[in-house]
């Protein structure tokens, strides 16, 4: 986390906004509300809306704040690599085995590009909630990296950052002109064919800037099969006063990835391999941000910002016959191919008034917002055969099974209020009032089952104290409340009689509760000297009437449905430590994990070898919920040689995980085992201006898994080849990638 403290010029408003801003302020930066795009931020947006913020030092949770310089000293290939490798609490897994697809985990709570993964982190792009409406997922490949200014990671249950937000939600700003004037252009290649090529422009003339900067990435893949194509682009021009700041900003994408699904345990000597292909991924993404704020008064603020969004996925993915029999279904696969296009539009409002309350300094917001979105599902799929190396053939002519159309609206109404009862204890209060309207229509005429409408409500509260003696220390306390509606997909896939096959299928179902989370975290942070800070919290969520995706057998491992499950719990500690000393910089994050069911249910799971006879084996509460690891631990040491040169080292440890079908914590395939992975960057200054760059992953070769799944292995024949007779029972794993090393040159003039 990075934290300095500079002198702030402010214009002529009242004390206690300029004491709301805490930000290092390069020339022309004179507008208070533009504090999030700036290149050091102490203040925490606590809302997704343009306004003041809060000072750190007043916010009731374990807040991780990272800026575009700490970012860009590690040189990830995305954006999912960094906060792996970062933020404490966050670990990833590679289920799709596409680096661009990874599901990211914060406090065990999902923010995946996967349809079927509970999702529980709210994802924001300058106050644009980027969770897709159709599946709440969220697509790590459509975020620019160059274009990031900020990033800030918020625990808990926070009602004001809306739905989902049943674990904490990510707020991304990106770069203005005024804030990162300049030009630069980079370069790079390295191992598994992956090169690219990066620019970013920023200039401000009078009251008027504008950034842009776009990438574009090839990459053959480490594996077979998965290579991927990356195109971003990313513009913003923005005008702002003293008293008014407004930006508007396109975002652009389109990528195309493949990936290599899970590998059973018998495959893992080679893990390039793939078990079926192809599978792909089409994303194409325009997304238009307006987003202001203007001074009524000096002690008054108006924010608010719309957008629209298209996104637009075509999938094309092989799979294995579910009931594949010689005699009586001889049938091995299937190609399925399904188009997913979103639209989503919205705008919020808030008003932010600084002030005087009893005599005590008081910051208080009030807002609304409202998102709609529609989106048109069609699929349709094909019969087909394996080839010898586990590559589909088509057998027969696409035919459609699915045409559905899908709409959401969500209403919310929300406050915050900070109110400082001296000048050591702060008192913080929200809550938010949701209403969420699912619409469902069969389009093709042959399923009118599929219709219905799904209303949910609820109004989430949330409170906290703070008690900041000195500038060297803070302690608080927190609790929250949050929700999740059922997404279309959940909604649409929820009778264990008549599973789904993701991303492909729609049936009538039996309706699905909201997911109600209820967080409580406690803390303290602070300073040992200027350069020396640490942190330490603990924290629990309870998720009641939690939703989970059920495998419907071991064959089809995307086969299943979604069921409300009762009650699931989160608890944790988190640790933190960082300090700098003549060129040297350390810090170390460590994170304890507790997930658990809290209620008893059955679950299908055929693959499990205590199941019974009807392929079910049986919940409790304290068993731990797959594909979280219980310890994370993260080093990151660095060197600066002046001006020169820097050279940084990443470790990484994350301990065992439970397989998906082994939610009992029975199956005698055991757990997934706990695995540590170092990582190397470093840059030199060739001229002035022209720098170089070079990045290892995976210095040591470490062969590791990061999640698994039970299932049964269909090509367990001569070669490897298809024997769907004779399947094997077997624990599947995502294996992470193995070493690589990129170098590359960066031009930059001003």
């Amino acid at each position: 986390m990075t934290q300095e403290t500079v002198t702030f010029h402010p214009r002529p408003v009242s004390v206690a906004v300029a004491l709301a801003v805490l930000l290092s302020q390069p020339a022309h930066a004179d507008n208070p509300a533009e504090v999030m795009e700036t290149a050091t931020v102490v203040v925490v947006g606590t809302t997704p809306l343009p306004g003041l913020g809060t000072q750190l030092r007043d916010v009731p949770a374990n807040v991780q704040i990272f800026t575009n310089k700490d970012i860009g000293q590690q040189r990830q290939a995305n954006l999912a690599d960094y906060l792996e490798q970062n933020p404490t609490s966050v670990t990833i897994n590679s289920a799709q085995g596409n680096p661009f697809q990874s599901d990211v985990n914060f406090r065990g709570f999902a923010a995946s590009p996967v349809l079927g993964t509970p999702q529980g982190l709210s994802v924001f792009q300058d106050g644009v909630r980027i969770n897709e409406p159709f599946g709440d997922v969220v697509n790590w490949d459509l975020i620019p990296q160059s274009a990031i200014s900020s990033l800030q990671l918020i625990p808990g249950s926070n009602p004001a950052f809306g739905l989902n937000t049943l674990g904490g939600a990510l707020a991304i700003y990106t770069k203005s002109g005024s804030q990162y004037p300049g030009a630069s252009l980079e370069t790079f290649a390295g191992s598994f064919g992956r090169k690219g090529v990066e620019f970013e422009y920023g200039a401000r003339k009078d009251e008027l800037d504008y950034f842009f900067t776009g990438n574009y990435v090839d990459d053959h893949g480490w594996a077979e099969h998965n290579p991927s194509t990356v195109k971003q682009f990313f513009g913003k021009v923005g005008w702002q006063n003293d008293k008014t700041d407004i930006d508007v900003s396109l975002t652009v994408a389109d990528n195309t990835l493949q990936g290599v699904q899970t590998l059973p345990m018998s495959f893992l000597d080679n893990i390039r391999q793939a078990y079926t292909f192809p599978d792909k991924n089409d994303n194409k993404l325009h997304l238009i941000t307006a987003k202001g704020s203007h001074f009524i008064t000096d002690d008054i603020v108006l924010g608010g910002n719309m957008y629209y969004r298209n996104y637009k996925n075509r999938n094309f993915s092989s799979n294995a016959t579910d009931d594949f029999d010689p005699l009586t279904n001889p049938i091995e696969a299937a190609n399925d191919r399904a188009l997913i296009d979103q639209d989503s539009y919205g705008l919020g409002l808030q008003l932010t008034h600084s002030g005087q309350l009893a005599q005590h300094k008081n910051l208080f917001t009030l807002g609304a917002s409202g998102d709609f979105g529609k989106a048109r599902f069609i699929q349709d799929s094909q019969e087909a055969a394996f080839t010898a190396e586990r590559g589909t053939v088509a057998t027969s002519d696409f035919e459609l099974e699915t045409d559905a159309r899908t709409r959401n609206r969500f209403l919310g109404l929300f406050f915050t209020d900070t109110l400082n009862l001296d000048k050591a204890w702060a008192l913080n209060v929200s809550g938010r009032y949701n209403r969420v309207t699912v619409r469902i229509r069969d389009l093709s005429g042959a399923d009118p089952l599929l219709d219905g409408n799904h209303t949910f409500t609820r109004f989430n509260p949330a409170v906290g104290i703070n008690y900041s003696p000195s500038e060297q220390l803070t302690a608080y306390a927190a609790y929250n409340e949050g929700m999740r509606a059922p997404t279309p997909i959940e909604l649409t896939c929820a009778d264990p009689a008549a599973p789904c096959k993701l991303p492909n299928n729609f049936l009538a179902d039996p309706p699905l509760k909201k997911v109600v989370s209820k967080t409580f975290e406690s803390g303290m942070r602070g300073k040992l000297s200027h350069d020396t800070q640490w942190s330490a919290s603990i924290y629990r969520t309870e998720l009641q009437d939690d939703i989970q995706f059920i495998s419907a057998n071991g064959v089809a491992l995307n086969s299943g449905y979604f069921q409300n499950v009762g009650q699931t719990r989160r608890s944790g500690l988190e640790l933190a430590l960082s300090t700098k000393h003549n060129g040297y910089s350390a810090s170390a994050r460590y994170s304890y994990v507790h997930a658990t069911f809290e209620s008893s249910f059955d679950l299908n799971s055929p693959s499990n070898s205590t199941a019974d006879a009807n392929g079910a084996i049986q919940i409790r509460p304290g068993d731990r919920i797959p594909g979280i690891p219980q310890h994370s631990l993260k080093l990151r040491l660095q060197y600066d040689f002046g001006d020169q040169a820097t050279l940084g080292t990443n470790l990484i440890f994350n301990s065992n995980v439970y397989a998906r079908g082994d939610e009992n914590n029975q199956d005698v395939k055991g757990r997934i085992p706990g695995y540590a992975v170092v990582n190397l960057d470093g840059r030199y200054r060739v001229v002035k201006g022209l720098e170089l760059f070079t990045r290892v992953a995976n210095l040591f070769d470490k062969r590791y898994s990061n999640m698994g799944v039970l299932g049964e292995n269909l090509f367990a024949g001569p070669g490897r080849t298809f024997d769907g007779a004779n399947p094997v029972t077997e624990q599947f794993r995502g294996p992470g990638a193995p070493r690589g090393a990129w170098v590359g040159l960066r031009y930059q003039w001003y």
